[in-house]
């Protein structure tokens, strides 16, 4: 088995000689804007100890060998070198790739469902995800990627709803839906008139574009009991769906505009 070779390590040795050469030429800034292209550079750079360049290192690699290298900069706790990750994007979700989503390893976890993407391929996975783990930023990357291809994952969406499973993560994505369905449309309708979190289901009902929703939406924000925030949220999404709100309202003693407009 190969030594995992630290390629970030070798570009720091090779950028610290770069800037001594170039001290006090740049503005920090300056090197700001530099360093990510001569990073990129030095993914074309022929390293004789590696016996190749970065990109070509790992493009040499079978799509199982990439997954398994991945999986060992991890596990060995070396930093997984951008290379890697671009080789493994480029090969659009492999089934190698698939595989390390079988693991309790939440970063491990995290790597390979952005490198992923919105690939159909993953969803089994991403789904699976979404009722096992206990971890709240892995299940916002999945949620993520779903909402992405909204259309494809949405039966299974509806199933996991229908279950009790994730539902506030499940509408979140269904109301990326772009072809209409009524039972999309109905769920979405009934979270907001039932539930106390007015802005999160109002912004779903918005995402969503149906027109249908907008006198349930006008209702809610001509309450008097309804805050500054719930308010705000409220009338982007009647914009959003073509609709106005016009009514004058007074919210000088709302806590909420008082602090956004620094009035206390």
């Amino acid at each position: 088995m190969k030594k995992l070779i630290d390629f970030d390590a070798l570009f720091d040795e090779k950028l610290s000689e770069y800037m001594q050469r170039n001290a006090g030429k740049y503005s920090e800034k300056q090197w700001e804007s530099i360093i990510p292209k001569l990073y990129k550079q030095f993914g074309d750079i022929n390293i004789p100890s590696v016996g190749n360049t970065p990109k070509g290192y790992f493009a040499d690699m079978s799509d199982e060998e990439l997954a398994d290298t991945l999986r060992r900069y991890v596990g060995e706790g070396v930093p997984v070198p951008d290379f890697l990750c671009k080789e493994l994007e480029r090969r659009e979700c492999s089934d190698a790739l698939i595989g390390l989503m079988d693991t309790d390893d939440e970063e491990l976890l995290l790597l390979a469902v952005n490198l992923a993407g919105a690939s159909e391929k993953a969803f089994d996975a991403y789904f699976r995800i979404l009722r096992t783990s206990g971890d709240s930023e892995l299940k916002d990357a999945v949620t993520e990627q779903l909402k992405a291809a909204a259309d494809v994952s949405k039966e299974r969406a509806l199933k996991f709803y229908e279950e009790g499973v994730e539902t506030e993560l499940m509408l979140e994505i269904l109301s990326r839906c772009k072809e209409r369905d009524d039972r999309v449309y109905s769920l979405l309708l009934n979270a907001f008139r039932t539930s106390n979190e007015i802005p999160m289901h109002a912004s779903y009902l918005a995402a969503y574009g149906d027109v249908r929703a907008l006198p349930a939406l006008l209702e809610v924000i001509d309450r008097d009991d309804i805050n500054y925030l719930e308010y705000q949220e409220l009338k982007y999404a009647i914009e959003a769906l073509g609709g106005e709100y016009t009514r004058e309202r007074d919210w000088s003693s709302d806590p909420y505009y008082r602090e956004i407009h620094n009035l206390d």
